[in-house]
């Protein structure tokens, strides 16, 4: 998901702009804590009850997310912003349970998740150094962006009716494209004074992150899994 995506102006002033990317990028490193420690959680906890009503669970989790988003956003210029943001990253590495569970059940599963971290920190870093040093301003795939983002939201809860396994991969392959964009089109508009607000600006940076990680690691499962 992906929270924020309003078009960058290219006339802000860069120092105020590169103050902004440099806490969000210290914000960013420290959400990572709560996520590594909830996914810790996550992957020795029961499950089964997402997967006996997928519908339900995805909707709840939905709820919760957005609910956090909107106070996130309440409170994004002051200290309970950050608060509510460490919270919100506690609950996304919970959430990462089933996953990491169904990864580490298969026999080259560590090397997976590790192939999926990495893949993604490459991606990220190589997006991101674009999007702040480029003279280019990428604020023309915001439209876009936004229009794959809302059909890739309503495919993705149409499979959960149809569990068509060639879609589900389908959806992963695009959400990886799509994340990617996000994290070039939103750092671009960071550096180019579209998002002067770490706290937001950390937040759509966090997502871009995790689903990327999370299309990755299915992706890599579907196509390298060793199963016994």
């Amino acid at each position: 998901m992906q929270p924020n995506y309003q078009v960058a102006n290219t006339q802000a002033l860069p120092v105020g702009a590169h103050k902004v990317l440099r806490n969000t990028y210290m914000l960013l490193g420290l959400t990572m804590i709560p996520t590594v420690i909830g996914a810790l959680v996550g992957m020795s906890m029961n499950f089964s009850w997402m997967a006996a009503s997928p519908i339900m669970s995805s909707l709840i989790m939905l709820a919760v997310m957005f609910g956090l988003f909107f106070a996130i956003s309440a409170n994004r210029n002051n200290s309970f912003g950050v608060v509510l943001l460490l919270g919100l990253t506690f609950f996304m590495g919970l959430m990462l349970g089933p996953i990491l569970q169904v990864a580490l059940n298969l026999r080259n599963g560590g090397q997976l998740v590790g192939l999926a971290a990495g893949g993604t920190g490459l991606i990220f870093m190589t997006l991101a150094g674009i999007g702040a040093t480029t003279k280019r301003d990428f604020s023309f795939l915001g439209n876009f962006l936004l229009v794959g983002l809302v059909l890739l939201i309503i495919a993705s809860l149409a499979n959960l009716f149809f569990q068509v396994p060639a879609a589900s991969l389908a959806i992963s392959a695009i959400a990886v494209l799509l994340f990617s964009g996000f994290i070039l089109f939103d750092v671009n508009r960071i550096v180019r004074g579209g998002e002067t607000n770490y706290v937001m600006a950390t937040l759509s940076l966090y997502i871009n992150i995790y689903n990327l990680f999370v299309n990755l690691l299915q992706l890599l499962m579907a196509f390298m899994g060793e199963r016994d």
